[in-house]
């Protein structure tokens, strides 16, 4: 059993994270902590000023409402919002929150994957704790 679990959430049309939710509920010790995390990729310098700040605004309030949602079911649920490498950004807050497991939900792997990488496998290769993948 894990006592600090990090789950990463994406919301892209193919993520279905309740199977990943699933396995974090079974995998917790009684007194786990579960955190529920986002990163929203940085947007580009030339076109941040295209996208109005209140939009951008809303987006990340909506996105960090529906992570806490998912976590209401949780062992101490709670919910992060943060902005930068996907990858990296899970590396480093399973780092900072000493995590002992990562659960993380893996799309079909295509073409590019191989040559570019995914998300999923940079955690795999990087992490310095359990890796849980889901698929």
């Amino acid at each position: 059993m894990y006592h600090n679990i990090l789950v990463p959430i994406a919301f892209d049309g193919d993520s279905k994270p309740n199977a990943a939710l699933s396995v974090a509920k079974t995998l917790a010790a009684k007194d786990a902590t579960v955190t529920l995390l986002h990163v929203i990729e940085h947007v580009p310098a030339y076109a941040i000023h295209y996208i109005p700040e209140d939009l951008m605004r809303a987006t990340r309030d909506g996105l960090h409402a529906e992570l806490s949602r998912l976590g209401e079911d949780l062992p101490n649920g709670n919910a992060l919002l943060l902005e930068g490498h996907a990858g990296r950004s899970i590396l480093d807050q399973a780092s900072r929150m000493k995590a002992d497991c990562i659960v993380i939900q893996s799309h079909r792997p295509g073409l590019q994957d191989y040559v570019l990488g995914s998300t999923a496998a940079h955690v795999v290769r990087h992490a310095h704790c359990a890796v849980m993948v889901v698929r």
